[in-house]
C-alpha cells in the first residue's frame, strides 16, 4: 500500500512542495519564490493544509538551503543557520512545519535530499558510494558512503574547498564573500557571470576558454573527492552542469590529475562514474520525499543526521 509523503525543496531563489508516495512517484506539486520566511512558509503551509483532506500525509520531508543545523542533539536543530539570506538567518523551519502541520518532519541540507533521490530513484540506484554535487548559484554537495549519508560536527560544505589556482591562466579573486577565491568562488555560476561579465553561463559558447577553466577547477575537486571517498559514481548537477559538454572535459581532467594513481579499471570507468542526475531538476524533490520516508520504516536506508 502506498504512503502519500509531503515534500519540500527549500532553494534559495525557489521553494517546491510536493505531495509524492514512498515510490518516488509526485501526485502534485507548485513552485514559489524564496521570500521572506512569513511570506514563503504561510504558502508552503497552505499548500500542503489544501491537500491533507484528500492524503493521508504520514511526514513531510524537507531538503533546505543552508548552511542547516541537522543534528537532532542539537540546540539549534532545524535551524536554517548563517545563511547570507538575512531573513531566514536563524530561522527554525522545522518547528515551524511540525507546529503548523502536527506531522514529523526529517529535515537535511538540499544537497542531501538530491543525493538521496538519486541513490533511491535516479543515477545512484543500487550503488553503496555516491556523491552529488551541485554547481549553480553556489556549489554544495551530498555524500553517500556505505548506504549512509555523510554528516560530522554539521554537513559537509563541499562548495568550500580550496582547489589550486594558477595565476598565470586565472587571475580571478573569486566571488565567494567568505573566502573569496574557494571552489565556489571560483567555479560557480555567479563566478563565471562575474569572471567574464556575462548575464548568464549561457552566454558562453561551447569553445569559450571559460569552460577549459571550469574544467580544470571542478577536475580538481572531483579528484579530492575521489582520493578521500572513492565512490562508485559522481552525479554533477545544477546549472552550469547543463552545459553537458563540460562532462567530457571534466573526465579527461580528472584522469590526467588522477596520473596513473588509481586503476586503470577505474580510470576506464570514468564516462559510467562522472554523470548527470538521471532525475534532472525533480532529484531534490524526489529526495524530499525519500527524507519523509525515513521518518515511517525505521532504519531502513540511509541514515540522515
Amino acid at each position: 500500500m502506498r504512503k502519500f509523503l509531503g515534500a519540500i525543496e527549500a532553494g534559495g531563489t525557489k521553494f517546491v512542495c510536493a505531495i509524492g508516495t514512498d515510490q518516488g512517484e509526485i501526485l502534485d506539486r507548485v513552485r514559489f519564490a524564496t521570500k521572506t520566511p512569513e511570506q514563503r512558509m504561510a504558502e508552503v503551509v497552505g499548500f500542503f493544509h489544501q491537500h491533507m483532506t484528500q492524503y493521508s500525509i504520514s511526514a513531510i520531508g524537507c531538503g533546505s538551503f543552508g548552511p542547516v543545523d541537522p543534528d537532532k542533539s542539537s540546540e539549534t536543530y532545524g535551524h536554517i543557520t548563517h545563511t547570507p539570506k538575512l531573513a531566514w538567518r536563524n530561522y527554525n523551519i522545522v518547528k515551524t512545519l511540525e507546529d503548523a502541520l502536527s506531522l514529523p518532519v526529517a529535515f537535511d541540507t538540499d544537497v542531501n535530499a538530491a543525493v538521496l533521490g538519486e541513490y533511491h530513484w535516479g543515477a545512484g540506484k543500487g550503488l553503496s558510494d555516491l556523491i552529488y554535487l551541485t554547481v549553480g548559484t553556489g556549489i554544495g554537495g551530498g555524500i553517500i558512503v556505505n548506504h549512509q549519508l555523510v554528516h560530522g560536527s554539521a554537513h559537509p560544505e563541499m562548495g568550500h574547498i580550496y582547489v589550486p589556482v594558477d595565476l598565470t591562466k586565472d587571475d580571478f579573486k573569486g566571488v565567494c564573500p567568505s573566502h573569496g577565491n574557494c571552489f565556489e568562488g571560483l567555479a560557480s555560476g555567479p563566478a563565471l557571470k562575474a569572471r567574464w561579465q556575462v548575464n548568464s553561463a549561457l552566454d558562453l559558447p561551447n569553445d569559450h576558454k571559460a569552460w577549459d577553466i571550469e574544467a580544470d577547477y571542478l577536475s580538481y575537486a572531483l579528484v579530492n573527492y575521489i582520493m578521500c571517498f572513492m565512490p562508485k559514481r559522481i552525479i554533477l548537477g545544477g546549472g552550469v552542469m547543463k552545459q553537458t559538454h563540460l562532462f567530457e572535459k571534466i573526465r579527461k581532467a580528472v584522469r590526467q590529475k588522477i596520473n596513473g594513481y588509481l586503476s586503470q579499471v577505474y580510470c576506464d570507468r570514468l564516462e559510467a562514474i562522472i554523470v548527470p542526475p538521471a532525475l534532472a531538476d525533480n532529484a531534490g524533490i524526489m529526495g524530499a520525499l525519500a527524507l519523509a520516508n525515513t521518518l515511517t520504516i525505521g532504519s531502513a536506508g540511509p541514515q540522515v543526521a
